[in-house]
């Protein structure tokens, strides 16, 4: 499967998708669509959020994959990681045709190579990060496209965001170094630590990749970098290094520079903090310290665009009061994204909340900052742990990652893909460490086996959150329908 180079007028193009409903394959599919592809698709038969974004651009999505689904005059096939020319008949098709075929990443490269670009990279944070970005960019007026990796409610409930043509940014992915297709001008780098165990097995690996992401960079590139996290200012000290014409530009508590943090605080459920090239305070509704962070890091892209889009000899950093005026007013409005804090709903006094944290660190700073928001809330967790690999690997990190929650409940692993459970750690072992770390936690093995009891444990006041990467995050659905009916019984 040769890699090619999208064609350059893409309105003449006609591009099949196969893995379609995938939250990287359906933002690019609607992107083709809005330069004019005429776009078809294929994904499983099971039910996304993205089905209906699809189903609202007219985008025709096959369900099940076949020979049969590739039209007769496609130009070109975008697949996704998850499949190869080995198990799916479409790509198998493809190459019997001679047609040219694209990994996701590949086209995402290529795409990117149309615009100004910049990515979003980082182990945590990456999403909100763009999320975020793409709220900024709105309010600072500037023509680009936004491509996150989850639903946005700012972006009316879908992962892309169209202003513009001039500048892209995107969430790009160390998985597989599949960032190594993009083409950045510039950088945002929010954290880097141990993750993806099966591909980095040490922090090491995982550090070299982020730094090679760095060297992409054209000459006097910027690479954006969280100053407090400790991975991420290693990565950006060894890219200098390497490449002494790049621009560093940190951000964060323990930065110098025009985006030092100079205080965080949580107060009336509002995260408040001062940065140094703002005058005024700066808000935000959605929970935690870091995405405080996020916030600092996605300032400080914004600012490069605003500087230039709009910087001249008259005003060099682009900025106005009507435009400071403007972002501060969007980054308070800003809702989060998917699965990101995102609240399903409340009933019976419960608050019912589902976050993908599934990640130690992630897990650690998310509880804390919902346990600052709502400190006058009983915290409930259901975890979901995301493959053995990475739990066996950080199994006390896991463990002990869940301080901040009142009652803990676990589940079994959630199996990946791309993995086969060998023996070793189980969701039960997970249980077992943190149970004797602290009281409060127990273990039901099925996620929705969990309903009835705790439902029944629930109370008014309390905050619910599904957390994790797995499945789980259908129990908080059915708890929160479960306490509706509670509510509407007669007494």
């Amino acid at each position: 499967m040769a890699t090619f180079e999208l064609p350059d007028d893409l309105s003449r193009s006609r591009v099949h998708l196969v893995g379609i409903k995938g939250t990287g394959m359906c933002p690019l599919a609607e992107l083709l669509s809005r330069s004019g592809s005429r776009v078809t698709g294929s994904d499983t038969g099971d039910v996304f959020y993205t089905d209906a974004i699809l189903a609202e651009l007219g985008i025709p999505c096959a369900a099940g994959f076949s020979a049969a689904n590739l039209p007769p005059d496609t130009d070109f096939v975008i697949h996704s990681a998850a499949y190869s020319a080995d198990s799916n008949p479409e790509l198998a098709e493809a190459l019997r045709r001679g047609l040219p075929v694209m990994k996701y990443t590949e086209a995402l490269g290529s795409y990117s190579g149309r615009f100004d670009s910049s990515g979003i990279a980082g182990v945590h944070g990456k999403t909100t990060t763009t999320a975020i970005c793409g709220t900024l960019c709105r309010a600072a007026e500037l023509p680009a496209q936004i491509l996150a990796g989850s639903a946005v409610g700012d972006f009316g409930g879908r992962s892309t965001l169209v202003l513009g043509d001039r500048y892209f940014v995107a969430e790009t992915c160390e998985y597989r170094r599949h960032f190594l297709s993009f083409r950045p001008r510039r950088i945002v780098l929010t954290s880097v630590e141990s993750d993806h165990q099966d591909y980095f097995p040490t922090y090491g690996s995982i550090r070299d990749a982020f730094v090679e992401y760095s060297g992409k960079l054209p000459d006097g590139g910027e690479l954006i970098y969280c100053a407090d996290d400790d991975g991420a200012a290693e990565v950006a000290a060894l890219a200098k290094k390497a490449r002494g014409d790049l621009v560093l530009v940190p951000y964060g508590e323990s930065a110098e520079g025009p985006f030092r943090i100079h205080s965080i605080r949580t107060e009336a459920e509002r995260t408040i903090l001062r940065i140094e090239s703002f005058p005024e305070e700066l808000r935000l509704r959605v929970p935690g310290r870091h995405v405080a962070l996020d916030a600092a890091g996605a300032l400080a892209l914004i600012s490069s665009l605003v500087r230039a889009e709009f910087g001249d000899g008259g005003n060099p950093d682009g900025w106005d009061s009507r435009r400071r005026s403007a972002v501060a007013s969007a980054l308070e409005a800003f809702r989060g994204s998917r699965r990101r804090s995102e609240i399903v709903g409340e009933a019976a006094g419960v608050l019912v909340m589902d976050d993908y944290g599934h990640h130690p660190t992630a897990i650690r700073t998310t509880l804390e900052g919902l346990r600052a928001f709502y400190p006058d809330r009983r915290l409930v967790v259901s975890f979901m742990s995301h493959t053995y690999t990475r739990t066996a690997a950080l199994l006390e990190e896991f463990a002990s990652s869940f301080a901040a929650a009142d009652l803990l409940v676990l589940h079994k692993i959630y199996a990946s893909a791309r993995e086969r459970y060998t023996g070793g750690v189980t969701g039960r072992t997970l249980f077992e460490r943190a149970e004797a770390l602290r009281p409060g936690v127990r273990y039901i093995d099925e996620p929705m086996d969990a309903v009835g009891e705790l439902a029944a444990e629930l109370r008014v006041g309390d905050l619910f959150l599904t957390m994790g990467a797995g499945d789980n995050w259908k129990l908080g659905r059915a708890i929160l329908q479960r306490l509706e009916e509670q509510k509407r019984r007669p007494t």
